[in-house]
């Protein structure tokens, strides 16, 4: 008798009937119901109903200055953060919206522009997440922006979007030690200095190829 191989670490396609959307409300983004017969592996199935704010497509950037090994982050104001924790001037990545029609690279260099006021010379693809699935469709897809460091203005922003924003760069070291002590509770800020950390010795490589391509 053969052993059973266990199962694959991996996400799948669900066998669901789904039914929808219906608007709630269309605010910044729409917020739907939809309503959904989902159906197990034993054959037994469950009726839900599950409400989503759809967020689509998002890019994240972490900038950095491999001449200097400095990583380039803002610092900007969020409601949701000053609600939940009081700490409302938040560490951040920059990222924003994929707009309909754009190629994400496009998008990570836009998004770049607008909140550093750098444009990188190059962007290289880091990793794909859903950063809440039960509350919202969003989709991110993170990539590091090689720029400099030296030319970051003071202030930057999207004006058009009551957007401002506070670039600086730091060393990696003290941004790891950062994110390790619990100091900024960014999600993907925490997620790209992990990617970072775990690829920082082969991010010559990475950038080499890159530019070679």
């Amino acid at each position: 008798m053969t052993k059973a191989e266990p199962p694959l670490m991996e996400d799948r396609p669900a066998r669901v009937d789904v039914e929808g959307p219906e608007l709630l409300a269309k605010g910044f983004r729409p917020y739907e119901r939809y309503r959904l017969v989902l159906h197990h592996d034993d054959g037994t199935c469950d009726a839900q109903v599950r409400d989503i704010v759809r967020g689509g497509r998002v890019v994240g950037v972490l900038g950095y200055d491999p001449g200097r090994d400095l990583v380039v982050l803002i610092r900007q104001f969020r409601l949701t953060a000053h609600l939940a924790q009081g700490r409302g001037e938040l560490v951040e990545i920059v990222a924003g919206l994929v707009e309909e029609g754009e190629d994400p690279e496009a998008a990570a260099v836009r998004e770049c522009v607008e909140e550093t006021g750098v444009e990188p010379r190059l962007v290289l693809p880091m990793l794909t997440f859903t950063p809440t699935p039960g509350v919202t469709d969003e989709f991110a897809l993170m990539y590091l922006g090689i720029l400099d460091a030296g030319a970051l203005p003071a202030r930057a922003g999207a004006r058009h979007e009551t957007e401002m924003t506070q670039p600086f760069a730091v060393p990696v070291d003290e941004a790891l030690a950062a994110i390790a002590q619990g100091r900024c509770i960014n999600g993907f800020l925490i997620i790209a200095l992990q990617w970072l950390a775990l690829n920082r010795a082969h991010l010559p490589e990475l950038i080499a190829a890159a530019e070679r391509s």
